[in-house]
């Protein structure tokens, strides 16, 4: 049985798209889930159709099982992991200073499209404003778990492209937040 490619957008500048291939053995990123490593494409029948699924194992401590229609696999935003190279960047964008809207409910709003995308530097983006807001009032209890979650799973990310523990990349992460905010 052979595995079809899923090969990404082409890169922007804020959004890091990792090109390559969906193969057993790699290791990929679910939006909302974070890095999975990938098994083998597996056939399941649907509404009386064959359908193709890649078997994603989830990486982070939970762990779990997803299974992904091959062909939507590119549209439901599962990506490769960042490159190694791409790490510097990223952290650089935690460093910058993040826009906030000044309503809740906007905020809410901003930050669920953020997620959805699946790109770690729209995870960076969530974790940066909501960090910044939280210096100066008091998180909603939505917000605080939207942080912690976005946080978890950009950690989790860059630990298992770096080769590092979470609580390392944890401590890279909070002395970006630290750094001197700049544009």
């Amino acid at each position: 049985m052979s595995a079809r490619v899923l090969e990404g957008s082409p890169a922007s500048d804020r959004r890091a798209r990792s090109r390559g291939a969906l193969t057993t053995g790699n290791k990929a990123v679910y939006p909302g889930q974070g890095p999975c490593r990938i098994g083998p494409v597996v056939k399941r029948v649907v509404d009386a159709g064959v359908m193709m699924f890649y078997h994603l194992t989830v990486l982070d401590d939970n762990r779990g099982d997803l299974f992904v229609p091959v062909e939507k696999a590119r549209s439901i935003g599962v990506r490769l992991l960042m490159k190694k190279s791409e790490i510097p960047g990223l952290l650089a964008h935690l460093k910058k200073s993040a826009k906030t809207a000044d309503n809740w409910k906007q905020r809410a709003t901003d930050n669920l499209k953020l997620f959805a995308s699946g790109s770690p530097y729209d995870l960076a983006e969530v974790i940066a404003s909501l960090t910044e807001l939280s210096v100066t009032r008091s998180l909603t209890l939505g917000e605080s778990g939207t942080l912690g979650r976005a946080r978890r799973l950009l950690i989790c990310e860059i630990s298992e492209v770096m080769g590092e523990t979470k609580a390392a990349v944890e401590d890279q992460v909070d002395r970006a937040l630290r750094a001197p905010k700049g544009k």
